[in-house]
């Protein structure tokens, strides 16, 4: 879902209600200017004083203004500082990491490890979590429309964004702020769970790779063969690399190339053979140049990795 108006985040419904708000004030001024527009232009009264129109002036170009601006401020700032919040109380703490163009996800774990996951972020309903935003490249901005409102991730620095999710299901997620060639295609997706069946994917997600076994082990050698594991980690096989992002549990995930395409083995081998034709500017480089089988058996490797 990718509404801003149907709140399912504590966050969201007070930037729901705030928009509201102004939404109906801004009518309410509307209306007034109108009637006092007609009124004028159908009024015969003689013509007003210079006092008269400087005391006009003064009350509703400055006064006026000045109290609505006001009102709406106090009304406002309390719910701006709650979104702003460091986390301190989150039961549930991740950090993202803007790339080119995809998200870097790692959870945080007792013992001070981390579980690291791409373009894609599960949190637990009813429970804060602390999301630690950071971009490694230009500025780009986390937004979830559903959850709570835009925060920007600049290179160099760290902010910072509390999510408490209110109704499961599935959110879309985007980058807010232009970021170059792909920008539009840089999403993610949000799934919102019960609290056990979140620690049950969290402890699952935690896990090394599955050996290959069967009809995948030939796809899990060419991978291998091939370069794949100079970018990729896959824990549990000798792919140990960082640079993109981690595919141990890549088959579990419901999208690929941050939710350009659904996660289904031809979708997969035609990433692999041409990510700057999906993703223009993706660093990923093409391997078109594999036979057609090959690219399916990495294909089908890649997927079976649940």
């Amino acid at each position: 879902m990718f509404d801003a108006l149907s709140s399912a985040g504590r966050d969201a419904a007070e930037i729901t209600g705030l928009f509201w708000v102004m939404v109906s004030g801004a009518a309410v001024i509307w209306l007034l200017v109108t009637a006092f527009a007609l009124h004028a232009a159908r009024s015969r009264r003689p013509q007003w004083s210079e006092r008269a129109g400087l005391l006009l002036i003064a009350i509703g170009g400055g006064v006026i203004p000045m109290v609505v601006l006001t009102a709406l401020l106090a009304y406002g700032m309390p719910s701006l500082a709650r979104q702003l919040d460091n986390g301190d109380e989150a039961s549930v703490r991740v950090s993202v990491v803007g790339e080119q163009w995809w998200w870097r996800v790692r959870y945080e774990v007792p013992g001070g490890s981390h579980i690291e996951l791409a373009n894609e972020l599960r949190l637990p309903r009813g429970r804060m979590t602390a999301v630690s935003l950071a971009s490694t490249n230009v500025i780009h901005s986390f937004w979830v429309p559903a959850l709570a409102g835009k925060m920007d991730m600049i290179p160099g620095r760290i902010t910072h964004l509390t999510l408490e999710p209110s109704v499961t299901g599935t959110y879309r997620g985007v980058c807010a702020e232009y970021c170059g060639a792909s920008h539009a295609r840089m999403a993610f997706i949000v799934e919102v769970m019960e609290p056990d069946a979140f620690e049950q994917w969290l402890s699952a997600q935690a896990l090394p790779a599955s050996p290959p076994a069967g009809d995948v082990a030939a796809g899990a050698t060419a991978f291998l063969r091939n370069g794949c594991g100079a970018c990729h980690t896959i824990r549990g096989s000798p792919a140990a690399a960082t640079i993109g992002p981690d595919l141990t549990h890549l088959g579990s995930r419901r999208s690929i190339a941050a939710a350009t395409l659904p996660n289904q083995p031809d979708d997969l081998a035609r990433w692999i053979a041409g990510p700057d034709h999906i993703k223009p500017g993706a660093l990923m480089p093409p391997f078109g140049m594999l036979p057609p089988e090959e690219l399916r058996a990495i294909a089908a490797y890649l997927r079976s990795l649940q």
